[in-house]
């Protein structure tokens, strides 16, 4: 059962509620992290926190000393050790949720809400990282990428009605940028190639692949790759925080790698899930 944490206590998920006057309900005012759960340690907690505390205050929350990231963190590490943690806190994900509150003076959110949800982990079968998941291209372009918003609505519109994909890829002028919820690379000529942190979002799981393929010999080239080279390259992948490093074989009438995943992407999961502990708890 999913519990959460809410004005004070946690409890089944089911008795949280967000009067109706909150500005996330009302206007989508909101910022959020989801964050891995394994052997009831947090997944690069502190990076999580680190850009949670940014996209608030990039949108105007006034957190600062307040104590909510604080607080915040401790909940999580808290309910992670919880017995009523799903799956007793082996495989679980927490999300943490900052909203706008009720006020709006002077162009600040005067006095945001917070509260968490503990969930079952995310499962990806081993079939979905054997047979690689398909992405939407989308020429719009996430609003305000550096910020970790709440709305996901016009990302989820692009995709709507379609289950042969996984969700849409923001290519915005003919530039690949980012997914819905992940980060995007291709391996092309022997180079992985992604944005650069500031025209998307500073992605946690991204940075650590991206550490983690430099000391592997990788050679890394930040910039985002024209539309037009999904066809020549090699692979592609995307990475988030609760399915590590994913394949891509499609993205939209595009094949990429011969329709199957690849050695790089395939590598760069084993050390992945290799080095996953160094990044528990920090």
């Amino acid at each position: 059962m999913s519990i959460c944490y809410m004005d004070g206590a946690f409890r089944p998920v089911g008795e949280g509620s967000l009067p109706i006057s909150d500005l996330a309900v009302q206007r989508g005012v909101g910022v959020f992290e989801s964050m891995k759960i394994i052997n009831k340690k947090v997944l690069a907690i502190t990076s999580h926190m680190k850009r949670l505390e940014d996209s608030a205050v990039s949108v105007g929350m006034k957190i600062e000393g307040s104590g909510i990231i604080e607080e915040i963190t401790k909940i999580a590490r808290d309910g992670a050790c919880r017995d009523d943690c799903p799956g007793g806190g082996k495989d679980a994900v927490v999300k943490a949720y900052i909203t706008g509150g009720d006020v709006i003076l002077h162009g600040f959110f005067t006095n945001p809400r917070y509260f968490l949800i503990f969930d079952d982990g995310f499962l990806v079968s081993p079939e979905e990282y054997c047979r690689g998941v398909s992405l939407q291209p989308t020429a719009e372009r996430r609003p305000y990428p550096t910020v970790k918003s709440i709305n996901y609505l016009f990302g989820l519109m692009q995709a709507v009605g379609r289950d042969d994909v996984l969700e849409c890829l923001y290519c915005p002028d003919g530039y690949a940028a980012e997914t819905l919820r992940s980060s995007f690379f291709i391996f092309r000529e022997g180079t992985i190639i992604t944005a650069p942190k500031g025209t998307v979002l500073n992605g946690v799981t991204r940075n650590i692949v991206i550490e983690l393929a430099l000391a592997d010999g990788f050679t890394v080239e930040e910039r985002q790759a024209k539309v037009s080279e999904f066809a020549l390259a090699d692979e592609a992948f995307i990475t988030n925080s609760l399915h590590g490093v994913m394949p891509v074989v499609r993205i939209g009438d595009t094949v990429v790698g011969g329709g199957k995943p690849g050695p790089v992407s395939r590598r760069l999961r084993e050390l992945y899930d290799a080095n996953i502990e160094r990044w528990l708890d920090n």
